[in-house]
């Protein structure tokens, strides 16, 4: 698998999106428990639903040192987030969780109020 970087305003966009979720957690790692997830449903060889996270959750939960919640998810340009992505970031924030769309490690970083090591 091959990955391309490219550099605007001093930020590296990564433009794979596996890519840049494996860096943002490599990251935040240093910072705290993170956490790939997924959400949807999958069926199972026996017939059955496998109902995961529900449908616009997050790709990374993050908690920090201090126990916050971080809810990042990752996005390439020019990809937007979903109405649904946008609808569970939006919850999350009123309940008083850090979480936001980036489109950098940077930009992960600074949602989830941590220093850069």
């Amino acid at each position: 698998m091959q990955f391309y970087t490219y550099q605007l305003m001093e930020v590296t966009y990564i433009q794979n999106e596996s890519r840049l979720i494996y860096e943002i957690m490599q990251e935040l790692g240093k910072h705290g428990a993170v956490f790939r997830t997924n959400a949807g449903s999958i069926r199972l060889p026996n017939g059955k639903v496998f109902r995961g996270l529900p449908k616009g959750f997050s790709d990374i939960l993050f908690i920090g040192r201090d126990g916050k919640a971080c809810f990042v998810e990752a996005k390439v340009k020019p990809n937007k987030p979903e109405p649904e992505q946008i609808k569970f970031i939006e919850k999350m924030q009123s309940m008083g969780c850090l979480a936001g769309v980036a489109y950098s490690v940077d930009e992960a970083i600074h949602i989830c109020s941590v220093t850069k090591v």
